[in-house]
């Protein structure tokens, strides 16, 4: 692949600018990106950017990656005059955002969605930098849209996409997930055993993310009891939010393990005979690759509503069961234990959400925008 000629001396790196983040869902394939860059070319300069005061802030650099943070700030939908104060840290962002461009210099910037690369690769476009985008979720997002028309090439997870973006751009990659998921090769025997858990009993899995989600563990809660009577255990990540109280409802349970945070999600996975969580881009990814039956309540607390379109792309398939966050507390319990009474279903599922996978997808990324600075 090539790299800069400067007046016929040695080769020089290519620089690579990647921004976005806000969110998990963001930040892994923006991290899985960079590393995929570095195993095609191990000596390249990756600078990421993302928004200050956001988790990318601290979780890209305990990755080994350098990062900037702009000022930029999401619009309130439903209180307009706090956007005041929005559109004075979009004119700081932008400025900065083009002094990052002048020190860095990059030859290609990459966006993965969320509130930096917005600002980001908008300055990068006006100067002529080539920009990809990468769109994890089924649903576009308004930055990507907005960006859309001079993107070199715009890298997604679903069918479909052309009602968004223009369709000559388009290739279907899929979204990269956390490497670390594939490390282990246990079956889900193994992997209760290791996680504390009883190894022949059914295992439900409970996630709504690193702070939780308060609809899934309360409707959880009120279902403890439904669930164990039926001889399954719960691994229950709470979220950091509804710890204390979460961990106060499960003490002395018989089967129910309460925790902040499950660090191993690979594990997780693999103990699981089904688990109940929301239906980020990147969690259905992982869902996909790794084969598991899953009960998905959307969040509705975001932007278009894309989780619900996320959730529905694999009801269509067969390959999952959605249940509306209004409808969580009076119909969850019900439809795990349902899915625990009958494996046939779950193996269903599971055969379904494994084909919609997509391997590799941050290699393919990765060739994609090597192919742009090749041509």
């Amino acid at each position: 692949m090539s790299k800069h000629t400067i007046n016929n001396k040695e080769p020089k790196p290519h620089r690579f600018l990647i921004s976005g983040g806000g969110t998990g869902g963001h930040i892994f394939p923006a991290v899985s990106i960079a590393k995929a860059i570095l195993r095609c070319e191990p000596d390249a300069e990756i600078l990421f950017v993302g928004a200050e005061g956001r988790m990318e802030m601290e979780r890209v650099p305990a990755e080994g990656f350098d990062i900037v943070g702009l000022p930029v700030a999401g619009f309130d939908r439903k209180r307009l005059w706090r956007n005041i104060g929005v559109l004075v840290k979009l004119w700081r962002s932008m400025r900065k955002a083009r002094k990052v461009l002048a020190e860095f210099r990059p030859d290609i910037a990459i966006g993965v969605g969320g509130y930096a690369s917005g600002p980001m690769l908008k300055a990068a476009q006006r100067v002529g930098i080539p920009t990809v985008l990468q769109e994890q979720n089924s649903y576009a997002g308004v930055t990507n849209k907005l960006l859309a028309a001079k993107a070199k090439a715009i890298c997604v997870a679903y069918e479909g996409m052309e009602r968004f973006f223009p369709a000559e751009a388009i290739t279907l990659t899929g979204n990269p997930v956390r490497p670390a998921l594939f490390e282990h090769d246990m079956d889900a025997s193994a992997a209760r055993k290791a996680l504390g858990l009883d190894p022949d009993k059914d295992v439900v899995f409970v996630t709504g993310g690193s702070l939780g989600a308060r609809t899934i563990n309360h409707s959880i809660a009120k279902a403890l009891d439904a669930i164990t009577a039926v001889g399954a255990q719960v691994l229950w990540q709470t979220g950091k939010l509804y710890a204390e109280e979460c961990a106060e409802i499960a003490n002395g349970r018989e089967g129910v393990k309460a925790m902040p945070f499950v660090s191993d999600m690979g594990l997780a996975y693999r103990a699981a005979s089904l688990v109940v969580a929301r239906a980020g881009a990147g969690t259905i990814s992982e869902l996909q690759l790794l084969g598991v039956p899953a009960v998905l309540v959307p969040s509705p607390n975001v932007a278009e509503d894309h989780q619900r379109k996320n959730a529905q792309a694999l009801v269509d398939k067969q390959a999952a069961i959605m249940i509306l966050d209004a409808d969580a507390p009076a119909q969850l319990g019900d439809a795990v234990v349902a899915l625990l009474k009958d494996s046939t279903r779950r193996d269903a599922l599971k055969t379904n959400v494994r084909k919609m996978a997509l391997e590799g997808s941050d290699d393919k990324i990765a060739g994609i925008i090597f192919n742009i600075l090749d041509n």
